[in-house]
């Protein structure tokens, strides 16, 4: 759907009487004769095709966990699409979550923090998620709507109480500041329940019932063994959503990850949080930090094998590599869907004295407009890349002449070196041009000369459609 715009005859007239120069006009006219939105806009519903391929077509889902969703119209404007999505376990299952650090915490993060502390981890049953609106700045009210999401679906499982209160991780997404429904929410928490499956078009359903301004469902899921049960198949599933408001801290973003296998409370929540860190928390796309970033992690053991308790064991080791590979695969799904983005760019900083200070060099890249916009024109401005290295706030590793910056394309050609040692190079202008124009990208930044950690982040372009999308976006 083309984007409104002035006819180019009135626009010239507007030009001729600004007296701007020929030059200028038509760097103005070009963007606004040829913006062409690439996102399906809120309430459209259309995946582009662009993004198909993301999309997968069957899928290999843990044992023991089912999932659901419903219509509720959470949005007066959304009349079709599923707005409540559901994800249970069989039996009571370990549960871990890592949150937003956002001082304005949603209620939906206050009430499962609290309730996963109390529970100690364990007991989990659900995850239930409505989008369309954050339950975020909404007072003790919002905490009470919270709370009755995870009561009425508490309510779904019958059976006795152990004591503890409810056992369901809640979730929210959308616009902040606005109550939730509730009770339009709750009464349809049970045909949510009613509906439960373990189909791939159950999970894909799902996974497309918690998306805002995502332009599709973001689901994955894999299969691994474990060394203490090399017999076992163990399965991994995962859906995501976040398209804008996204840089970690946690980086509006919600995820669901379940797993069949045997793991304790406590080193689920480690696993996590070392996982997240190198996947969700190594991601951006306009440096925005939400109010609602939750993860959680479900685990119910229902394909058997010896439980993973001890840090320092074997099972311990290969889960953490598992999860943390899988989580950053979802995480770049995210960054696939950036609002109004055209390309995926892989930050790789090396060379430095520290992860840390790798990681704050790569995240600072990431989020600079000036770099993001550069890379939307396709102009190989590595001024930016060094500008944004070198104001990398508490780092120590960047020593100026011994810095070096290329691009590394897609097609296994050899990089394209911008800056070696911190000395310009003579940059072949049509090369670098081709390079821009594929969608995947690697900006590769050595620190210095001497072995180091490395780092590495993932983001996108900015474009006008970024501006189009959240000017519009309450409305």
């Amino acid at each position: 759907m083309a984007c409104t715009r002035l006819p180019a005859k009135i626009l010239n007239r507007l030009f001729r009487t600004m007296a701007l120069p020929t030059s200028a006009a038509k760097r103005l006219i070009t963007p606004l004769s040829t913006q062409i939105r690439r996102y399906a806009a809120p309430g459209e519903g259309t995946i582009p095709p662009s993004k198909k391929k993301y999309v997968p077509i069957s899928g290999s889902y843990p044992l023991g966990f089912l999932a659901a969703s419903a219509h509720v119209g959470v949005k007066a404007s959304n009349t079709r699409f599923d707005d409540l999505a559901l994800v249970a376990s069989e039996t009571p299952c370990a549960g871990a979550a890592v949150f937003t650090k956002n001082k304005f915490q949603a209620a939906p993060v206050t009430v499962t923090r609290d309730m996963l502390s109390r529970r100690g981890g364990s007991g989990i049953r659900a995850v239930v998620v409505n989008s369309g609106c954050a339950n975020a700045v909404t007072g003790r009210g919002g905490i009470e709507d919270a709370v009755k999401m995870g009561e009425e679906t508490d309510r779904c499982f019958g059976g006795q109480r152990d004591g503890l209160g409810s056992s369901t991780i809640v979730m929210s997404t959308g616009v902040i500041g606005q109550r939730l429904p509730i009770q339009k929410i709750t009464s349809k928490i049970p045909s949510a329940y009613a509906s439960l499956g373990s189909t791939h078009d159950h999970w894909l359903a799902t996974a497309r019932a918690i998306c805002t301004t995502d332009t599709f469902p973001k689901l994955l899921s894999r299969s691994f063994t474990l060394p203490s049960s090399p017999s076992i198949t163990y399965h991994l599933a995962g859906m995501t959503k976040g398209a804008g408001m996204i840089h970690p801290n946690m980086a509006t973003l919600l995820g669901i990850l379940c797993t069949d296998a045997p793991i304790e409370p406590a080193p689920l929540q480690s696993l996590l949080a070392a996982a997240i860190d190198k996947s969700f928390n190594s991601i951006s796309i306009d440096g925005d930090t939400s109010t609602n970033d939750t993860v959680a992690l479900l685990a119910n053991g229902a394909a058997g094998g010896t439980p993973i308790t001890d840090p320092s064991s074997p099972d311990y080791a290969a889960m953490q590599e598992t999860l943390t590979t899988f989580a950053a695969d979802l995480a770049k799904l995210v960054v696939r869907d950036g609002e109004g983005a055209t390309k995926f760019v892989t930050i790789r900083v090396t060379n430095a004295a520290s992860y840390a200070d790798a990681k704050r060099v790569a995240s600072t890249i990431a989020r600079s407009p000036l770099v993001k916009t550069a890379l939307y024109g396709k102009d190989a401005n590595w001024g930016r890349i060094l500008c944004a290295t070198g104001y990398a706030e508490g780092v120590d590793s960047v020593v100026p002449e011994q810095t070096s910056v290329s691009f590394v394309p897609t097609d296994g050609s050899p990089e394209l070196k911008l800056l070696v040692r911190g000395e310009p190079e003579a940059v072949d202008e049509a090369r670098a041009a081709q390079i821009l124009e594929a969608e995947d990208l690697e900006i590769l930044v050595r620190l210095s000369e001497r072995q180091g950690e490395e780092a590495v982040y993932w983001t996108c372009d900015f474009s006008h459609e970024y501006v189009t999308i959240n000017g519009d976006y309450r409305t």
